[in-house]
């Protein structure tokens, strides 16, 4: 089985970030659509739309709504190489430059780790050698993957409301 050389998707950045969400990388159906979190089954969206109050639907209905809310959404990996859309399938990991975002940004504190693979990888592909700030706020939360089916989108949406409410 050959592996797939994976590119990431441009951040979603509002002008103003009041917390970065991350993933780890695009899957393969998010790939082929061309945009983040595309998996009919992933409950990212379902969850935003719950917690914005808002019908996200469309590719510009999402990234609106994510801006308007100055939420930042990107991956930590800029590129891989990976056979289908598992995590543990991802070799040579290169990550996104985080030192350039926080100093575009220096008021972005908090980042919210969709699942703790995206953590995993941040601790070991960025801030084991990029020079970040030291009072960043690391939060991981449940991955809303379909392939995380120990919980349901009901218990998923319970974590990450919790959190959400916090940053308004």
């Amino acid at each position: 089985m050959n592996n797939h050389h994976v590119v990431g998707f441009q951040a979603i950045k509002p002008d103003q970030p009041k917390v970065l969400i991350l993933g780890t990388m695009p899957s393969v159906r998010s790939i082929e659509d061309d945009f983040y979190y595309a998996h009919p089954r992933n409950a990212f969206w379902a969850i935003m739309a719950r917690y914005l109050n808002s019908d996200l639907q469309t590719v510009e209905q999402k990234t609106q709504a994510l801006l308007n809310a100055n939420i930042m959404l990107w991956d930590v990996l800029q590129t891989c190489e990976r056979q289908g859309s598992l995590d543990s399938a991802i070799k040579q990991p290169q990550a996104n430059d985080f030192e350039a975002l926080f100093i575009e940004n220096p008021d972005l504190k908090r980042i919210i780790f969709n699942g703790k693979a995206a953590l995993d990888l941040f601790k070991k592909q960025v801030l084991k050698h990029q020079n970040l700030p030291a009072d960043l706020e690391l939060i991981c939360l449940p991955s809303t993957s379909p392939a995380n089916a120990a919980l349901t989108l009901e218990d998923k949406w319970l974590f990450w409301r919790e959190i959400l409410q916090k940053i308004q």
